[in-house]
């Protein structure tokens, strides 16, 4: 069902060809000029949760549409980055495994616990912020050296694999749950 939240979604997954071009535009302030293509992404990201939450607009479409958008810009944003030489390859494989095996765990859990995905804890909304920030100031700073940027990268994937702990933890205790109720 295609509603407001799903529309603003397919907006985000639009903007991401967006921020590469702008990225590599060769504009005199084109970190500034992505960095906003990103913030719009970003604020469409909270609306597009905020209403389908307030006004009971979830979709199954939603469910797979809003995850995609986040996963696609935030990898698309490190692309350009490793592209760039400002971070190194290997933090952007690491983020795709890790995206990978979120990915794959959730599709398992589903079919184990038959149940519903929970949604996003305190953590992951942590993380995804922290990237956010992260990589805003990586791409306006041209300063930074690469060190650095790793290291703020890094910083923000631990704390996704933090909440993939988390999440994993939720899950397990879905299934022991589900275990129990069926014996």
């Amino acid at each position: 069902m295609l509603n407001t939240p799903n529309i603003l979604s397919i907006f985000r997954l639009c903007l991401v060809p967006v921020f590469v071009v702008v990225y590599f535009s060769g504009l005199e302030n084109a970190g500034i000029y992505s960095v906003c293509v990103y913030v719009v992404a970003t604020l469409t990201d909270f609306l597009d949760g905020y209403i389908a939450r307030k006004y009971n607009m979830i979709t199954n479409l939603g469910k797979v549409l809003d995850p995609l958008g986040d996963k696609m810009f935030t990898f698309a944003v490190l692309c350009c980055l490793m592209i760039d030489s400002k971070i190194p390859l290997w933090l952007v494989c690491l983020f795709f495994l890790k995206e990978c095996l979120m990915g794959i765990g959730g599709l398992i859990i589903h079919r184990l616990a038959k149940t519903e995905i929970p949604p996003s804890n305190i953590i992951g909304k942590a993380a995804t912020v922290i990237f956010f920030v992260f990589c805003c100031i990586i791409v306006v700073y041209d300063g930074l050296s690469p060190s650095t940027a790793a290291l703020m990268v890094g910083t923000a994937l631990a704390v996704s694999c933090i909440a993939l702990i988390s999440y994993s933890r939720s899950f397990i205790q879905i299934v022991k749950s589900r275990e129990k109720d069926a014996d």
